[in-house]
């Protein structure tokens, strides 16, 4: 039985599994991109793919604060894609 992979949710601050959560990179050419693979190269932070998080993310500014970057509206609309009503 394969081991259950964890991550940590940096808006809603708790631990859960991989697969549950949206991947969000910033790559080494300081682009930030939406990684549903979980593959790309870069600093990666996760967070609970629904709208509530997002509009929290949004409000704290928690994925910029720990990407160290700033997000223009067309990302948060990229990942708005992903996400979806709890």
């Amino acid at each position: 039985m394969p081991k259950e992979v964890l991550r940590f949710d940096c808006v809603n601050k708790v631990k859960m599994d991989k697969s549950l959560l949206l991947r969000i990179v910033l790559t080494p050419n300081k682009e930030v991109e939406v990684d549903p693979s979980g593959k790309l190269n870069g600093r990666g932070v996760y967070l609970t793919p629904n709208i509530l998080t997002l509009e929290k993310a949004i409000k704290t500014k928690a994925l910029e604060k720990a990407l160290g970057t700033k997000f223009s509206e067309e990302i948060y609309l990229k990942i708005r894609r992903y996400c979806k009503w709890p």
